[in-house]
């Protein structure tokens, strides 16, 4: 296969930030004196932000509205996005070995769109993509495929020609439905799901910038 286009998911398969995304519901509970309830992190972790802004709030005692809840959080990530977490390791080689390649990239994210561009810019990495959209954007988390097939209409490439890199097994799940071959990116955060994320994508990298041509 001549790889024509590359759709990328961003935490967990180039950032290094899964560590605060797997703590990230109870720990904003937390900061508000709440307890969270066991599993909440795992129920979270599909979602898109404006998704667990109402899950928190069908679920917990909340004042706010969800949109209020969904900057609340934004505040809490900001700093980690603008000013620590770095990309993982391999992705700036990769990344330019695609470019040498003549791949185009797009980056298909669960993240706020600021957060995402704030990281981009303070690691160098912006310019190798042609653009990103958010699942907020497409209307829909990763536990559906419309991210994917928004993503793949913006770069214009063939879908035979198209790979999907992801690291968690829901987004895996969805790519591969609707028809994407898929780099399964591996992420401590997933560890507990890898056997079935071997089983599934078309192939399974330790280190992304493993990725052959």
């Amino acid at each position: 296969m001549k790889l024509e286009g590359a759709i990328f998911d961003f935490d967990g398969t180039l950032l290094d930030s899964m560590g605060v995304w797997d703590t990230l519901g109870s720990d904003f509970l937390r900061l508000r004196g709440i307890t969270a309830k066991p599993g909440l992190d795992r129920a979270l972790a599909p979602l898109t932000l404006p998704q667990a802004a109402e899950y928190l709030k069908e679920n917990y005692p909340l004042d706010e509205p969800p949109e209020a809840l969904v900057r609340q959080i934004n505040e809490l990530l900001a700093g980690y996005y603008r000013d620590t977490l770095k990309a993982k390791e391999g992705v700036p080689a990769l990344l330019k070995r695609m470019e040498a390649h003549g791949v185009r990239m797009y980056l298909a994210t669960a993240t706020d769109r600021p957060l995402v561009e704030a990281a981009l810019k303070r690691l160098k990495l912006i310019r190798y993509f042609s653009g990103l959209v958010t699942c907020a954007e497409a209307g829909a988390g990763k536990d559906r495929p419309d991210i994917y097939r928004t993503a793949l209409s913006r770069l214009k490439t063939k879908r035979s020609r198209t790979v999907v890199f992801e690291d968690a097994l829901h987004a895996v799940r969805s790519a591969r439905a609707a028809g994407f071959r898929v780099a399964a990116v591996y992420d401590e955060s997933d560890a507990p799901d890898s056997g079935e994320i071997r089983r599934l994508a078309d192939w399974y990298l330790n280190n992304i910038n493993d990725w052959k041509f």
